[in-house]
C-alpha cells in the first residue's frame, strides 16, 4: 500500500514516519509513505495556496488550483483508480474510526490532502472520494489527521505488528468493545503506603478463567 500525502508542510512528518512500527513496516515494504509539496504546482514566485474568501471573512482559504493540478500530475493522477481513495482532511468530514480504517486496508493506494487555514475551496469536492474528519474539535491542519489514518490503518496489515494478536484483541477490534486492563511486573506495587496487586487469576496459569476474566473486564463503549 502506498500513501500520498499532499501538504505545505511536508517536515512535519519525518519524525513520527522514521519510529517504531511505521518505520519497520515501510522497511519491510508492507506501505511507502510519499509526501508532495503542494507548493511544488503553484506558478506565482512567492508560491501562494491560499487566497481571501468570496464573500469576506476571517481567515484564508486553500486555493483550488493548485489542488487540482497536484491530483492531476503524473506523479499522483496514474495510481487514481478502482483501487484508490482521494481523502481530504476536513473538519466538516466524516469521523474516522477503526471500522473505516479495516476498509481501507483494501485498497492500494491512498491519497490524503491536508487542508489548511479557514478550509479548502469548496470545488474540490468534485475531485475527491470523501472528506474525513480525526475528532470533533479545530487543529491547526490535516496533517495530524494524516498521520492518525496512515497509522491506524497500517497496524492493521499482516505482519505490520510483532504479534497479530495485538490488533485482534486491542480496543475496537469489535465495534464499541474497549479493551481489558492490562499488568505487567511487579507483580505487587507500593505507593504511599499502599500496596497495589496484580489480579490473582491472571497469575493462575488457567487459560481458561483468564480469557473469561478479560471478557468480564471488557468495556462496552458508550455512545456520548
Amino acid at each position: 500500500m502506498t500513501f500520498h500525502i499532499i501538504t505545505i508542510f511536508p517536515k512535519i512528518f519525518d519524525s513520527y514516519f522514521n519510529e517504531s512500527i511505521l518505520k519497520r513496516a515501510q522497511k519491510n515494504k508492507l506501505i511507502n509513505i510519499k509526501i508532495y509539496n503542494l507548493r511544488d504546482w503553484t506558478i506565482d514566485k512567492h508560491k501562494t495556496v491560499d487566497d481571501t474568501p468570496f464573500g469576506g471573512g476571517a481567515g484564508m482559504v486553500m486555493k483550488i488550483e493548485p489542488l487540482y493540478k497536484a491530483l492531476n500530475s503524473p506523479l499522483i493522477k496514474g495510481v487514481r483508480g478502482i483501487k484508490s481513495k482521494t481523502i481530504l482532511l476536513s473538519a466538516k468530514g466524516k469521523t474516522w474510526n477503526q471500522k473505516l480504517a479495516k476498509s481501507h486496508t483494501k485498497l492500494n493506494d491512498i491519497i490524503l490532502i491536508c487542508g489548511r487555514y479557514e478550509g479548502v475551496d469548496e470545488r474540490i469536492t468534485k475531485f475527491i472520494d470523501e472528506e474525513i474528519s480525526i475528532g470533533d474539535y479545530i487543529l491547526t491542519g490535516g496533517e495530524i489527521g494524516a498521520m492518525t489514518i496512515v497509522d491506524s490503518i497500517t497496524r492493521l496489515l499482516p505482519g505490520a505488528l510483532g504479534n497479530a494478536d495485538s490488533a485482534k484483541y486491542e480496543s475496537h477490534a469489535k465495534p464499541g468493545v474497549l479493551e481489558h486492563p492490562q499488568y505487567t511486573r511487579p507483580e505487587i506495587f507500593q505507593a504511599n503506603n499502599k500496596k497495589y496487586q496484580v489480579p490473582k487469576v491472571l497469575l493462575s496459569g488457567n487459560h481458561k478463567k483468564i480469557q473469561e476474566w478479560r471478557e468480564k473486564h471488557s468495556k462496552v463503549k458508550i455512545a456520548n
